[in-house]
């Protein structure tokens, strides 16, 4: 089913439309303001072309790959062509498989549980935990955190030659980091791993929504990204690559849609031929509404000019880190550098502050929804914010009380009041102008001014408190 779209105008390369551009929210100070989403490293906003998209075949909806009716098999065809434009968007070799998933978490620990005996896995500290942690049943070696594109390559060929026995290896790297918004060496880093017997999977949650991710130029084994971060949240992922790995595992799931043929044998047990195409691994269900809603993204992105998209946006990350800078108060957390390459993600800190007080200021009285806390990379930001592993602290739960003292560069031990959180804006092809010159203003504004509302800690969240006397 192909839905009619309006034509792009090539011309300008404006902010893409996006589902909730329009809605206002309330201030604690009063009044109602647009709401200024920076927060797109998490989930970003429904394209209104997926939205449009979704809308339009949701009447349609039928089960896929299990019906002999005309909605049954107008799903199916969807489905199947949603596979091949994914294929497309990710430049996949002939024989690559397109695995639908849940999310990038789902599909690395999918790509975990395929692994051949005795693989060892090489993962950077610095990862976001979907990268780093799905490997239980793996011999696992976390690399530190290197401080230049160039360390991280010479680190993982030490690291591949020195293993010990030289088996099956398999390196887990992001595309761009979720915290930093850096790229990585990603092609340096594949040549590596093949330089030495090894496998390599690319996580490219943060890199896909920013950038052209093309498999074969890059020569990676396996990507992995989600709908959500593609502007596409409607609950399906991928994991895209080679097949062989994939084909020689036991499903996934074991289920319906896995399973060619099931028989009872003479001893009363049951017999399973499974597939061995990427239903193998797709057993349920399938999530048409996801999966088509993933390829809309695709064509979206890939039809509004994907390299005018990339322009447009690292003149928004010139603009803030410009902006930035110019607060003497506030830190940009980096790991190779000012000068390094980046997507639209950029974490800071800002000294005399606590940065979930920070966020929910921002929130409470600009409506400007960012991100505060470790983001799920812990390690990468306790190495960033100079802690100590023993340190305390959590996802999004503040470590001082709000307005306590937060100083900037002081390990913990030695500061008081110190907060191991920081501030993630981030952005993309929906972000106005607008979003970031407000984003600015209330950096600078708090920065001068302080809050005009005072907070509170209620169950990990720093939010305003409505019941005390303002300023």
């Amino acid at each position: 089913m192909s839905v009619s779209t309006a034509a792009v105008d090539q011309s300008v390369c404006a902010p893409l439309t996006v589902l909730g551009a329009d809605v206002t929210v309330p201030l604690v100070t009063g009044g109602y303001v647009t709401y200024a989403a920076l927060d797109y490293a998490a989930s970003a906003p429904a394209l209104q072309r997926v939205w449009d998209d979704v809308a339009a075949y949701a009447p349609y909806y039928g089960s896929v790959h299990r019906g002999a009716g005309y909605l049954s098999q107008l799903s199916t065809d969807l489905f199947e062509n949603s596979r091949v434009t994914v294929a497309e968007f990710l430049g996949c070799r002939a024989d690559d498989q397109v695995v639908f998933t849940r999310s990038t978490t789902d599909s690395l620990n999918l790509l975990a549980a395929v692994l051949p005996a005795d693989c060892e896995v090489f993962v950077f500290e610095t990862e976001h935990h979907a990268s780093l942690l799905p490997w239980r049943d793996a011999r696992v070696t976390y690399l530190d955190a290197p401080r230049t594109p160039g360390q991280a390559v010479a680190t993982l060929e030490r690291a591949l030659a020195d293993r010990s026995p030289h088996g099956p290896a398999l390196v887990c790297v992001t595309g761009a980091s979720n915290v930093t918004g850096e790229l990585w060496p990603v092609k340096e880093l594949a040549a590596a791993a093949h330089a030495h017997g090894a496998r390599i999977v690319l996580d490219a949650a943060q890199l896909a929504p920013h950038h052209p991710v093309d498999i074969a130029e890059l020569d990676v084994d396996w990507v992995a990204f989600s709908g959500h971060k593609l502007y596409a949240p409607f609950g399906s992922g991928v994991l895209a690559g080679r097949a062989d790995w994939l084909v020689d595992a036991e499903p996934y799931l074991a289920g319906g849609g896995a399973s060619r043929k099931v028989a009872r044998r003479t001893d009363g047990g049951v017999d399973v031929e499974w597939h061995t195409t990427a239903a193998r691994h797709e057993a349920g269900s399938p999530n048409v509404i996801g999966v088509y809603s993933i390829a809309a993204a695709c064509k979206a992105l890939t039809e509004a000019g994907f390299d005018r998209l990339v322009d447009r946006e690292q003149r928004l990350v010139t603009r803030v880190r410009e902006g930035l800078a110019e607060v003497p108060e506030v830190k940009v957390l980096s790991l190779f550098g000012d000068d390094a390459p980046r997507v639209g993600v950029i974490s800071f800190v800002v000294e005399g502050w606590n940065s979930s007080h920070f966020a929910a200021a921002l929130s409470a009285e600009y409506g400007i929804g960012v991100r505060d806390g470790l983001f799920c990379a812990h390690p990468l930001v306790r190495t960033l914010l100079g802690s100590e592993p023993q340190d305390p602290g959590e996802c999004g739960a503040p470590e001082a009380g709000p307005g306590e003292r937060s100083e900037v560069g002081v390990p913990p031990a030695e500061g008081w009041g110190r907060s191991l959180n920081a501030i993630r804006v981030s952005f993309g092809a929906g972000t106005p102008d607008e979003h970031i010159e407000r984003f600015l203003g209330a950096v600078r504004e708090l920065v001068s001014k302080g809050a005009r509302w005072t907070y509170r800690t209620e169950e990990g969240r720093c939010v305003p408190d409505r019941g005390a006397a303002q300023v």
